[in-house]
Protein backbone atom coordinates (compact mmCIF):
# COMPACT_ATOMS: atom_id res chain seq x y z
CA UNK A 1 0.00 0.00 0.00
CA UNK A 2 1.34 3.04 -0.78
CA UNK A 3 2.03 6.43 1.43
CA UNK A 4 0.89 9.57 0.28
CA UNK A 5 3.43 12.29 0.58
CA UNK A 6 1.09 14.36 3.09
CA UNK A 7 1.05 11.14 5.68
CA UNK A 8 5.02 10.80 5.47
CA UNK A 9 5.08 14.31 6.61
CA UNK A 10 2.81 14.23 9.57
CA UNK A 11 4.26 11.63 10.41
CA UNK A 12 7.49 13.02 10.79
CA UNK A 13 6.36 16.21 11.96
CA UNK A 14 4.69 14.12 14.57
CA UNK A 15 7.15 12.62 16.24
CA UNK A 16 9.24 15.84 16.85
CA UNK A 17 8.80 17.97 20.11
CA UNK A 18 7.09 21.70 19.66
CA UNK A 19 10.47 23.00 20.11
CA UNK A 20 12.39 21.15 17.13
CA UNK A 21 9.03 22.11 14.95
CA UNK A 22 9.38 25.52 15.44
CA UNK A 23 13.28 25.56 14.28
CA UNK A 24 12.29 23.43 11.24
CA UNK A 25 9.45 25.75 10.17
CA UNK A 26 11.89 29.15 10.77
CA UNK A 27 14.73 27.49 8.61
CA UNK A 28 11.87 26.37 5.76
CA UNK A 29 10.73 29.74 6.06
CA UNK A 30 14.31 31.71 5.98
CA UNK A 31 15.26 29.01 3.39
CA UNK A 32 12.31 30.29 0.79
CA UNK A 33 12.82 33.63 1.52
CA UNK A 34 16.18 33.77 0.26
CA UNK A 35 15.33 31.57 -3.00
CA UNK A 36 12.85 34.36 -3.97
CA UNK A 37 15.30 37.30 -3.77
CA UNK A 38 17.49 35.60 -5.21
CA UNK A 39 14.62 34.25 -8.16
CA UNK A 40 13.92 38.22 -8.21
CA UNK A 41 17.49 39.63 -8.54
CA UNK A 42 17.76 37.05 -11.50
CA UNK A 43 14.51 38.78 -12.55
CA UNK A 44 15.50 42.24 -12.65
CA UNK A 45 19.13 41.60 -13.67
CA UNK A 46 18.19 39.97 -16.91
CA UNK A 47 16.52 43.32 -18.38
CA UNK A 48 19.00 45.78 -16.77
CA UNK A 49 21.98 43.60 -18.22
CA UNK A 50 19.74 43.54 -21.86
CA UNK A 51 19.60 47.73 -21.98
CA UNK A 52 23.12 47.90 -20.63
CA UNK A 53 23.89 46.08 -23.76
CA UNK A 54 21.69 47.13 -26.55
CA UNK A 55 23.17 49.08 -28.98
CA UNK A 56 23.16 53.53 -28.41
CA UNK A 57 20.09 54.83 -30.75
CA UNK A 58 21.25 57.40 -33.09
CA UNK A 59 18.72 59.33 -34.46
CA UNK A 60 19.46 62.37 -37.35
CA UNK A 61 19.60 65.76 -36.09
CA UNK A 62 20.46 67.21 -39.58
CA UNK A 63 21.13 65.89 -43.08
CA UNK A 64 21.39 67.16 -46.78
CA UNK A 65 20.73 65.66 -49.97
CA UNK A 66 24.35 65.55 -52.55
CA UNK A 67 25.01 65.88 -55.70
CA UNK A 68 28.25 65.62 -58.04
CA UNK A 69 29.70 69.13 -59.18
CA UNK A 70 32.85 68.91 -60.98
CA UNK A 71 35.91 71.17 -58.59
CA UNK A 72 36.08 74.03 -61.40
CA UNK A 73 34.48 76.70 -59.43
CA UNK A 74 35.88 75.90 -55.84
CA UNK A 75 39.01 74.38 -56.90
CA UNK A 76 38.96 73.20 -53.35
CA UNK A 77 42.51 71.37 -51.62
CA UNK A 78 44.30 72.35 -54.56
CA UNK A 79 46.70 73.68 -51.89
CA UNK A 80 45.79 72.79 -48.37
CA UNK A 81 42.25 74.25 -47.06
CA UNK A 82 40.25 74.29 -44.15
CA UNK A 83 36.08 73.96 -44.44
CA UNK A 84 34.06 75.12 -42.21
CA UNK A 85 30.70 74.49 -42.12
CA UNK A 86 27.39 75.71 -40.73
CA UNK A 87 24.64 73.57 -40.08
CA UNK A 88 21.09 74.07 -38.34
CA UNK A 89 20.84 71.14 -36.14
CA UNK A 90 16.63 70.13 -34.58
CA UNK A 91 17.11 67.40 -31.84
CA UNK A 92 19.79 68.10 -29.32
CA UNK A 93 21.63 65.60 -27.62
CA UNK A 94 25.21 65.38 -25.17
CA UNK A 95 26.84 63.16 -27.90
CA UNK A 96 27.53 63.70 -32.10
CA UNK A 97 28.58 61.79 -34.62
CA UNK A 98 29.08 63.11 -38.54
CA UNK A 99 29.21 61.53 -41.65
CA UNK A 100 31.01 62.55 -44.14
CA UNK A 101 30.60 61.54 -47.74
CA UNK A 102 32.31 61.14 -51.05
CA UNK A 103 29.86 59.80 -53.02
CA UNK A 104 30.44 61.29 -56.24
CA UNK A 105 34.03 61.89 -56.15
CA UNK A 106 36.25 59.67 -58.84
CA UNK A 107 39.52 59.58 -56.30
CA UNK A 108 40.03 58.34 -52.56
CA UNK A 109 39.55 61.51 -50.45
CA UNK A 110 41.70 62.71 -47.59
CA UNK A 111 40.55 64.42 -44.74
CA UNK A 112 43.17 64.83 -42.17
CA UNK A 113 41.37 66.68 -39.14
CA UNK A 114 37.50 67.29 -38.43
CA UNK A 115 36.56 69.39 -35.09
CA UNK A 116 33.16 70.32 -34.33
CA UNK A 117 31.99 73.10 -32.23
CA UNK A 118 29.11 75.46 -31.59
CA UNK A 119 29.10 78.58 -33.88
CA UNK A 120 29.66 81.52 -31.75
CA UNK A 121 27.06 83.87 -33.56
CA UNK A 122 23.43 83.70 -34.55
CA UNK A 123 23.30 82.18 -37.96
CA UNK A 124 27.04 81.17 -38.14
CA UNK A 125 27.93 84.76 -39.43
CA UNK A 126 31.67 85.29 -39.65
CA UNK A 127 32.34 81.03 -39.47
CA UNK A 128 33.52 81.96 -35.83
CA UNK A 129 33.40 79.16 -32.95
CA UNK A 130 32.77 78.98 -29.31
CA UNK A 131 36.13 77.27 -28.35
CA UNK A 132 35.00 75.94 -25.16
CA UNK A 133 32.33 73.34 -27.02
CA UNK A 134 35.51 72.54 -29.48
CA UNK A 135 36.29 68.62 -29.89
CA UNK A 136 38.21 66.95 -32.35
CA UNK A 137 36.40 64.05 -34.42
CA UNK A 138 38.51 60.37 -34.69
CA UNK A 139 37.54 57.86 -36.75
CA UNK A 140 37.85 54.15 -35.48
CA UNK A 141 40.43 56.08 -32.72
CA UNK A 142 42.48 57.94 -35.51
CA UNK A 143 41.89 61.60 -36.54
CA UNK A 144 42.26 61.01 -39.97
CA UNK A 145 40.56 59.05 -43.18
CA UNK A 146 40.63 57.98 -46.46
CA UNK A 147 37.27 58.10 -47.94
CA UNK A 148 37.11 56.19 -51.40
CA UNK A 149 34.77 56.59 -54.07
CA UNK A 150 31.15 56.48 -53.47
CA UNK A 151 31.85 55.65 -50.09
CA UNK A 152 30.50 57.18 -46.98
CA UNK A 153 32.18 57.75 -43.46
CA UNK A 154 31.06 58.04 -39.71
CA UNK A 155 32.99 59.70 -37.03
CA UNK A 156 33.05 58.23 -33.59
CA UNK A 157 30.74 59.28 -30.78
CA UNK A 158 32.17 62.76 -29.29
CA UNK A 159 30.90 64.58 -26.59
CA UNK A 160 29.19 67.65 -26.91
CA UNK A 161 26.23 69.77 -25.38
CA UNK A 162 24.41 70.36 -28.47
CA UNK A 163 21.02 72.43 -27.84
CA UNK A 164 18.02 71.87 -30.00
CA UNK A 165 17.64 74.11 -32.78
CA UNK A 166 21.25 75.42 -32.54
CA UNK A 167 24.37 76.29 -35.06
CA UNK A 168 27.32 73.56 -35.56
CA UNK A 169 30.22 74.71 -36.94
CA UNK A 170 32.29 71.31 -38.62
CA UNK A 171 35.59 72.50 -39.59
CA UNK A 172 37.34 70.04 -42.17
CA UNK A 173 40.94 69.95 -43.21
CA UNK A 174 41.74 68.73 -46.52
CA UNK A 175 45.55 68.14 -46.93
CA UNK A 176 46.50 69.47 -50.84
CA UNK A 177 45.19 66.10 -53.17
CA UNK A 178 43.36 66.04 -56.68
CA UNK A 179 39.54 65.77 -56.04
CA UNK A 180 37.84 66.07 -59.51
CA UNK A 181 34.16 65.57 -58.62
CA UNK A 182 33.00 67.19 -55.39
CA UNK A 183 30.40 65.84 -52.96
CA UNK A 184 28.28 68.78 -52.47
CA UNK A 185 24.96 70.38 -51.63
CA UNK A 186 25.02 72.88 -54.21
CA UNK A 187 22.23 75.84 -52.86
CA UNK A 188 22.74 75.37 -49.03
CA UNK A 189 20.90 78.82 -48.18
CA UNK A 190 23.65 78.81 -45.76
CA UNK A 191 27.41 80.38 -45.77
CA UNK A 192 30.02 79.04 -45.39
CA UNK A 193 33.55 79.42 -45.66
CA UNK A 194 36.66 78.16 -47.34
CA UNK A 195 40.08 78.95 -45.55
CA UNK A 196 43.74 78.36 -46.70
CA UNK A 197 45.91 75.88 -44.85
CA UNK A 198 44.83 73.83 -41.32
CA UNK A 199 42.90 76.56 -39.16
CA UNK A 200 40.38 74.25 -37.81
CA UNK A 201 41.05 74.86 -34.24
CA UNK A 202 40.74 78.87 -34.52
CA UNK A 203 37.63 80.60 -32.74
CA UNK A 204 37.96 82.68 -35.85
CA UNK A 205 39.04 82.49 -39.83
CA UNK A 206 41.45 84.33 -41.70
CA UNK A 207 40.32 87.64 -42.99
CA UNK A 208 39.43 87.72 -46.87
CA UNK A 209 42.78 89.68 -47.77
CA UNK A 210 44.52 86.03 -46.13
CA UNK A 211 42.69 84.10 -48.48
CA UNK A 212 39.59 82.81 -47.09
CA UNK A 213 36.12 82.60 -49.14
CA UNK A 214 32.54 82.26 -48.56
CA UNK A 215 30.58 79.83 -50.09
CA UNK A 216 26.55 78.83 -50.20
CA UNK A 217 26.92 75.30 -50.82
CA UNK A 218 28.02 72.41 -48.24
CA UNK A 219 30.80 70.10 -49.26
CA UNK A 220 31.71 66.17 -47.96
CA UNK A 221 28.67 66.76 -45.61
CA UNK A 222 25.83 64.15 -45.58
CA UNK A 223 24.08 63.96 -41.72
CA UNK A 224 24.72 65.00 -38.07
CA UNK A 225 23.25 62.06 -35.73
CA UNK A 226 22.92 62.60 -31.94
CA UNK A 227 22.92 59.92 -29.33
CA UNK A 228 19.19 59.89 -28.18
CA UNK A 229 16.50 57.76 -26.02
CA UNK A 230 14.47 55.03 -27.85
CA UNK A 231 11.35 57.37 -28.10
CA UNK A 232 13.27 59.58 -30.20
CA UNK A 233 13.21 59.67 -34.12
CA UNK A 234 13.48 61.51 -37.21
CA UNK A 235 11.17 62.66 -40.01
CA UNK A 236 12.48 62.91 -43.70
CA UNK A 237 11.56 66.14 -45.73
CA UNK A 238 12.11 64.48 -49.01
CA UNK A 239 11.38 66.74 -52.11
CA UNK A 240 12.89 69.61 -54.73
CA UNK A 241 13.27 73.18 -54.69
CA UNK A 242 10.49 73.72 -52.46
CA UNK A 243 11.72 71.44 -49.69
CA UNK A 244 15.59 72.60 -50.35
CA UNK A 245 14.70 76.15 -49.69
CA UNK A 246 14.65 78.53 -52.67
CA UNK A 247 14.03 82.00 -52.37
CA UNK A 248 13.72 81.16 -48.50
CA UNK A 249 16.37 84.00 -46.59
CA UNK A 250 19.61 82.68 -46.80
CA UNK A 251 21.28 81.90 -42.95
CA UNK A 252 17.70 82.38 -41.42
CA UNK A 253 16.40 78.77 -41.95
CA UNK A 254 13.45 79.56 -43.10
CA UNK A 255 12.56 76.82 -45.01
CA UNK A 256 9.53 74.92 -44.39
CA UNK A 257 11.38 71.79 -42.58
CA UNK A 258 13.07 74.31 -40.48
CA UNK A 259 9.38 76.01 -39.23
CA UNK A 260 8.40 72.43 -38.49
CA UNK A 261 11.09 71.65 -36.50
CA UNK A 262 10.17 74.55 -34.56
CA UNK A 263 6.55 73.45 -34.03
CA UNK A 264 7.44 70.15 -32.84
CA UNK A 265 10.16 71.66 -30.57
CA UNK A 266 8.16 73.83 -28.83
CA UNK A 267 5.13 70.70 -28.00
CA UNK A 268 5.77 68.75 -25.69
CA UNK A 269 4.56 65.72 -27.34
CA UNK A 270 6.55 65.69 -30.45
CA UNK A 271 10.17 67.76 -28.73
CA UNK A 272 11.75 64.28 -29.13
CA UNK A 273 12.03 64.40 -33.32
CA UNK A 274 14.24 65.48 -35.23
CA UNK A 275 13.55 66.90 -39.09
CA UNK A 276 16.14 66.11 -41.69
CA UNK A 277 15.85 67.98 -45.19
CA UNK A 278 16.98 65.71 -47.92
CA UNK A 279 15.15 68.10 -50.89
CA UNK A 280 17.66 69.11 -54.02
CA UNK A 281 16.77 72.03 -56.35
CA UNK A 282 15.11 70.83 -59.55
CA UNK A 283 15.08 67.15 -58.81
CA UNK A 284 12.35 64.91 -59.92
CA UNK A 285 10.57 61.33 -59.17
CA UNK A 286 11.22 59.42 -62.19
CA UNK A 287 14.56 60.89 -64.15
CA UNK A 288 18.18 62.65 -63.15
CA UNK A 289 18.55 65.75 -63.67
CA UNK A 290 20.22 67.73 -60.19
CA UNK A 291 21.16 64.98 -58.87
CA UNK A 292 19.52 61.50 -59.22
CA UNK A 293 15.93 60.73 -59.43
CA UNK A 294 13.75 60.27 -56.44
CA UNK A 295 13.90 56.91 -57.09
CA UNK A 296 17.53 56.74 -57.52
CA UNK A 297 19.04 58.27 -54.30
CA UNK A 298 15.77 56.67 -51.94
CA UNK A 299 18.25 54.21 -49.99
CA UNK A 300 21.11 56.91 -49.05
CA UNK A 301 18.64 59.73 -49.06
CA UNK A 302 16.01 58.29 -46.50
CA UNK A 303 16.41 53.96 -45.57
CA UNK A 304 19.90 54.82 -44.67
CA UNK A 305 18.91 57.60 -42.19
CA UNK A 306 19.79 57.46 -38.36
CA UNK A 307 16.38 56.53 -36.55
CA UNK A 308 13.68 57.86 -39.21
CA UNK A 309 10.31 56.80 -38.49
CA UNK A 310 8.73 59.06 -40.44
CA UNK A 311 8.88 60.30 -44.25
CA UNK A 312 6.91 63.53 -46.62
CA UNK A 313 7.60 63.10 -49.83
CA UNK A 314 6.53 66.38 -52.14
CA UNK A 315 7.95 65.23 -55.37
CA UNK A 316 6.87 65.42 -58.85
CA UNK A 317 6.12 68.96 -59.84
CA UNK A 318 9.04 69.21 -62.04
CA UNK A 319 8.51 65.66 -63.46
CA UNK A 320 4.87 67.83 -64.68
CA UNK A 321 7.10 71.25 -65.48
CA UNK A 322 9.41 69.70 -67.95
CA UNK A 323 7.03 66.71 -69.64
CA UNK A 324 4.34 69.69 -70.40
CA UNK A 325 6.52 72.21 -70.96
CA UNK A 326 4.64 74.28 -73.90
CA UNK A 327 7.78 75.59 -75.10
CA UNK A 328 10.01 72.38 -74.59
CA UNK A 329 8.53 69.28 -73.36
CA UNK A 330 10.70 66.65 -72.42
CA UNK A 331 10.88 63.28 -70.67
CA UNK A 332 7.27 63.06 -71.05
CA UNK A 333 5.38 61.44 -67.65
CA UNK A 334 1.73 60.07 -67.31
CA UNK A 335 -0.14 60.66 -64.31
CA UNK A 336 0.10 57.13 -63.70
CA UNK A 337 3.66 56.71 -64.01
CA UNK A 338 4.15 59.77 -61.34
CA UNK A 339 1.47 58.02 -59.19
CA UNK A 340 3.41 54.53 -59.45
CA UNK A 341 7.05 56.36 -58.19
CA UNK A 342 4.73 57.45 -55.25
CA UNK A 343 3.70 53.95 -54.08
CA UNK A 344 7.65 52.56 -54.79
CA UNK A 345 8.74 54.97 -52.71
CA UNK A 346 6.05 54.21 -50.03
CA UNK A 347 6.17 50.43 -50.62
CA UNK A 348 9.87 50.60 -49.97
CA UNK A 349 9.30 52.47 -46.95
CA UNK A 350 6.90 50.56 -45.18
CA UNK A 351 9.73 47.53 -45.42
CA UNK A 352 11.72 49.43 -43.26
CA UNK A 353 8.99 50.39 -40.10
CA UNK A 354 8.69 54.14 -41.80
CA UNK A 355 5.24 55.78 -41.93
CA UNK A 356 4.48 57.72 -45.20
CA UNK A 357 2.51 60.92 -45.70
CA UNK A 358 1.93 62.40 -49.16
CA UNK A 359 2.54 65.90 -49.73
CA UNK A 360 -0.02 67.71 -52.34
CA UNK A 361 1.79 69.44 -55.15
CA UNK A 362 1.71 73.51 -54.16
CA UNK A 363 0.47 75.96 -56.73
CA UNK A 364 2.40 76.64 -60.51
CA UNK A 365 -0.17 78.18 -62.38
CA UNK A 366 1.94 81.24 -63.77
CA UNK A 367 5.64 79.72 -63.60
CA UNK A 368 7.74 79.14 -66.46
CA UNK A 369 6.86 75.81 -67.43
CA UNK A 370 3.20 75.72 -66.43
CA UNK A 371 0.42 74.43 -68.96
CA UNK A 372 -3.25 73.64 -68.99
CA UNK A 373 -2.44 70.03 -69.72
CA UNK A 374 0.30 69.84 -66.54
CA UNK A 375 -2.42 71.84 -64.50
CA UNK A 376 -4.65 68.57 -65.19
CA UNK A 377 -1.65 65.99 -64.49
CA UNK A 378 -0.70 67.77 -60.50
CA UNK A 379 -4.51 68.15 -59.62
CA UNK A 380 -4.45 64.25 -60.68
CA UNK A 381 -1.99 63.46 -58.72
CA UNK A 382 -3.02 65.37 -55.69
CA UNK A 383 -6.26 63.24 -55.95
CA UNK A 384 -4.68 60.36 -55.52
CA UNK A 385 -2.55 62.06 -52.83
CA UNK A 386 -5.36 62.72 -50.77
CA UNK A 387 -7.56 59.56 -51.82
CA UNK A 388 -5.14 56.53 -51.55
CA UNK A 389 -4.89 53.83 -48.68
CA UNK A 390 -0.97 53.06 -50.26
CA UNK A 391 -0.06 56.07 -48.08
CA UNK A 392 -0.35 56.56 -44.29
CA UNK A 393 -1.86 60.23 -44.35
CA UNK A 394 -1.47 63.03 -46.43
CA UNK A 395 -0.45 66.74 -45.79
CA UNK A 396 -2.36 69.60 -47.97
CA UNK A 397 0.36 72.10 -48.87
CA UNK A 398 -2.11 72.83 -51.72
CA UNK A 399 -4.70 73.73 -49.72
CA UNK A 400 -1.95 76.02 -47.49
CA UNK A 401 -0.93 78.34 -50.28
CA UNK A 402 -3.11 78.39 -52.86
CA UNK A 403 -5.56 81.77 -54.37
CA UNK A 404 -9.11 79.86 -54.91
CA UNK A 405 -10.21 82.25 -56.99
CA UNK A 406 -7.12 82.21 -59.43
CA UNK A 407 -5.54 78.89 -58.75
CA UNK A 408 -2.60 80.11 -58.79
CA UNK A 409 0.07 80.94 -55.32
CA UNK A 410 -1.34 83.45 -53.11
CA UNK A 411 -0.04 86.65 -53.47
CA UNK A 412 0.85 86.40 -49.89
CA UNK A 413 3.18 83.69 -50.31
CA UNK A 414 4.64 84.81 -53.86
CA UNK A 415 5.68 87.90 -53.15
CA UNK A 416 8.32 89.65 -53.86
CA UNK A 417 11.40 89.59 -54.31
CA UNK A 418 11.07 86.48 -55.92
CA UNK A 419 7.30 86.12 -57.40
CA UNK A 420 7.63 82.92 -59.40
CA UNK A 421 4.76 81.04 -58.97
CA UNK A 422 6.37 78.48 -58.23
CA UNK A 423 8.31 78.67 -54.89
CA UNK A 424 7.21 80.74 -51.87
CA UNK A 425 8.00 83.06 -49.71
CA UNK A 426 9.32 82.74 -46.24
CA UNK A 427 5.64 83.29 -44.86
CA UNK A 428 4.69 80.62 -47.73
CA UNK A 429 7.22 78.51 -46.19
CA UNK A 430 6.13 78.98 -42.73
CA UNK A 431 2.14 78.73 -44.02
CA UNK A 432 3.08 75.01 -45.33
CA UNK A 433 4.44 73.82 -42.11
CA UNK A 434 1.64 74.91 -40.37
CA UNK A 435 -0.49 72.97 -42.32
CA UNK A 436 1.31 69.93 -41.14
CA UNK A 437 -1.17 68.11 -38.28
CA UNK A 438 1.73 67.58 -35.52
CA UNK A 439 -0.79 64.26 -34.30
CA UNK A 440 0.63 62.58 -37.44
CA UNK A 441 3.59 62.29 -35.12
CA UNK A 442 2.15 61.05 -31.90
CA UNK A 443 1.83 57.48 -32.71
CA UNK A 444 3.38 55.29 -29.77
CA UNK A 445 6.97 54.72 -31.01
Amino acid sequence: MQTSISQTYSGHISGLSPLRIRRAATIIVATMKTFLRALLAVALSAPMAHAANAPDHWVGTWSTADVERPNTRDAIAVADTTLRQIVHVSLGGTSVRVELSNQFGTEPLSISVVHIALAANPGGAKGDIALSSANALTFGGRPSIVIPPGAHVVSDPAALNLPAMSDLAISIFLPAQTITHLTVHGSAYQTNYIAPGNVVKEKSLPSEDAGTKTAASWFFLKSVDVKADAKSAAIVAYGDSITDGTFSTPNENKRWPDFLARRLQANKKTANLGVLNLGIGGNRMLHDTTGPSALARFDHDVLAQSGVKYLIILESINDIGHAYDPAKPYDVVTTEELIQGLTQLADRAHDHGIKVFGATLTPYLGAGYASPAGEVVRKAVNQWIRTTTVLDGFIDFEAATIDKATGAFDTRFNAPPHPDHLHPNDAGMEAMAGAIDLKLFNDKK
